[in-house]
């Protein structure tokens, strides 16, 4: 194990003959005509934007979501030849110029976008390419009906400085039944909105509004392009999501494969005698002599501090509880049932080790997280290596 954690403590590894399953899997669901885009923003969902684009890539995905310019520069840098960008949030002024000239595409969410990205073009004499986000009721970020009207003259105005790329909108929690009449009435002012784009001749290339669970609980949501995250990594949106795909089928086995793993080693083991206490404070009182294995992972690499006296790692295929606090850069596992544990036996943080596994649903369990926070929240200096 030594030789695979290079200079680091831990090391987070990506299959990817999971994630070719999950790309052929949602290929299949989404159909010919509906372009995936691979959403990879907060470091592709933890994976790491540089290991997973070249993979995404590899096994058919031509299409790239991200929230931030810097986001967009890493997945730029990481393809083999260019593919369409979306940026869906937060570009700094001084770098419009570069996203421009780089052929990115991004979110006019707001008027003051749009007055920017045309005095860049006029500047650069460079076309902004831009997709149109429109509020529906999400009440986050896009443009109402007055604020499109005003954009379509503001375009129509500077036709040699636009490239309508895309229509778009953010539906608010479709993965949950108690949105449903929410998420209705955001498709139709959403159709309602696009019509009156179409009304004065702007056809954009793209209309889009599906995230990963709208795509599956609303099949009309999927348009001409979905925007994938979560699924593509193996894991559902919800468990809503994932009861209503399974429901009328005869196999119940989720198509879905984790592409994640997060392992460790033991760095140091002790023995506690009753009545002592383990790590900072009182929290965890020995009822009885133990062995503990300490771990070189903690909160500063996105361990969780909730996760004290509640955690579980893998080590020799068995459940060790992590007791005491979760430090910055340790945690504390008892081994008393593992009496072969030794230093530099393999932990399991999140994955598989014969015969059990650790899923990222029990980090969510026992910390109250989402899937999505527990894998954002991975630091990104943790080294991320393939296997192929």
């Amino acid at each position: 194990m030594t030789q695979d954690l290079f200079n680091g403590s831990s090391i987070i590894t990506l299959d990817e003959k999971a994630l070719q399953n999950n790309v052929a899997f949602l290929k299949k669901k989404m159909g010919p005509k509906v372009t995936i885009s691979a959403v990879v923003k907060a470091n592709a969902y933890g994976h790491g934007i540089e290991q997973i684009v070249p993979l995404f890539e590899k096994h058919g995905i031509n299409h790239y979501s991200v929230f931030s310019y810097r986001e967009a520069v890493r997945v730029y840098s990481s393809l083999s030849e260019p593919q369409p960008i979306m940026i869906m949030g937060w570009i700094p002024d001084e770098h419009m110029a570069d996203v421009m000239r780089k052929g990115i595409e991004f979110y006019v969410f707001n008027l003051e976008r749009l007055y920017s990205a045309l005095a860049c073009a006029k500047q650069c004499n460079l076309k902004a390419r831009i997709h149109l986000e429109a509020e529906t009721g999400m009440n986050r970020t896009g443009l109402n009906t007055d604020e499109l009207a005003t954009a379509i003259s503001i375009i129509k105005e500077n036709e040699e400085f636009f490239d309508v790329a895309g229509f778009c909108t953010h539906l608010a929690g479709a993965e949950s039944i108690s949105n449903h009449s929410r998420i209705l009435k955001q498709i139709k002012k959403y159709k309602k909105m696009l019509g009156v784009l179409e009304a004065n001749d702007i056809v954009p290339k793209y209309r889009h509004i599906a995230n990963s669970a709208a795509a599956f609980i609303y099949p009309s949501s999927r348009m001409d392009l979905v925007r994938i995250g979560i699924m593509l990594y193996g894991f559902w949106s919800s468990i809503e999501v994932f009861v209503q795909y399974v429901n009328h089928k005869k196999n119940k086995l989720d198509p879905l494969d984790r592409v994640l793993s997060w392992k460790s080693q033991i760095m140091s083991i002790k023995e506690v005698k009753t009545g002592e206490f383990v790590s900072y404070g009182i929290s965890y009182l020995a009822q009885s002599d133990i062995r503990t294995a300490l771990i070189p992972i903690g909160y500063s690499l996105g361990y969780s501090r909730s996760l004290s006296n509640k955690g579980m790692v893998l080590i020799q295929g068995q459940f060790c509880s992590v007791i005491g606090v979760v430090n910055m850069n340790m945690v504390i596992a008892d081994v008393t049932n593992v009496p072969e544990a030794e230093v530099g036996d393999e932990v399991v943080i999140i994955g598989k080790q014969s015969p059990s596994e650790i899923k990222v649903s029990a980090f969510s369990d026992s910390s109250n997280l989402l899937n999505y926070e527990v894998l954002a929240h991975l630091s990104e200096t943790i080294h991320r290596t393939v296997i192929s």
